[in-house]
């Protein structure tokens, strides 16, 4: 099984659209992962708005701590302070939300951003590599066959003209020499078959 053609131009054509679908499938990739830092950037905020939730959220319990020590209204100083410094821990927590939200937000877009322009790359390229794959090892295996080279010539007249007019025309044309058995003619024409499949004899 060949997995690049043995004739250059259908090499090189192929070596080009390979090079191509992997640097398309690589842009995609690098692409949505600029993209994921950039949505991250988002998350900046809810970092500084949890810190800062944080240390209100201790200060004002220190706060609380010291006045409850305070004779005679130390509990009724620590109340409101350590009211305080719960709703400063639902700051935090509100800053930890938005950043678990921008994350997933990042997460899902980039996974999407990989997968559809990967998709549609592997959907236009890799059948049409696979096909070529599968059709130039039949090919090689109906011409090693016996009478393999008398179907690839048949093949060969029965395509475009256009390569046929370079052998030379035997008495009668092509196809009455193809019908007579011609070995030589059957050989360039089956050589011409290969040639199309981007294979050699």
């Amino acid at each position: 099984m060949r997995i690049y053609a043995q004739t250059p131009a259908r090499r090189n054509r192929q070596l080009l659209a390979d090079l191509l679908a992997v640097l398309l499938m690589a842009a995609a990739v690098v692409f949505a992962l600029v993209v994921h830092k950039t949505i991250m950037l988002l998350a900046v905020p809810g970092r500084k708005v949890e810190s800062s939730g944080d240390s209100l959220a201790t200060e004002l319990g220190n706060a609380g701590n010291a006045a409850s020590k305070v004779p005679l209204v130390g509990d009724l100083l620590k109340t409101p302070l350590q009211s305080a410094a719960d709703a400063s821990t639902g700051f935090a927590d509100a800053g930890q939300s938005l950043q678990d939200t921008v994350s997933q937000v990042a997460t899902l877009t980039t996974t999407a951003l990989i997968i559809v322009p990967v998709a549609f790359v592997l959907l236009l390229w890799l059948p049409a590599r696979l096909r070529w794959i599968r059709r130039s090892a039949a090919t090689r295996r109906l011409f090693e066959a016996p009478g393999g080279a008398d179907l690839l010539a048949l093949r060969a007249l029965t395509g475009p003209l256009g390569d046929l007019a370079a052998l030379p025309a035997p008495p009668g044309g092509l196809a009455d020499a193809w019908r007579r058995g011609d070995e030589p003619v059957i050989e360039d024409l089956a050589k011409i078959a290969l040639r199309r499949a981007g294979l050699r004899a």
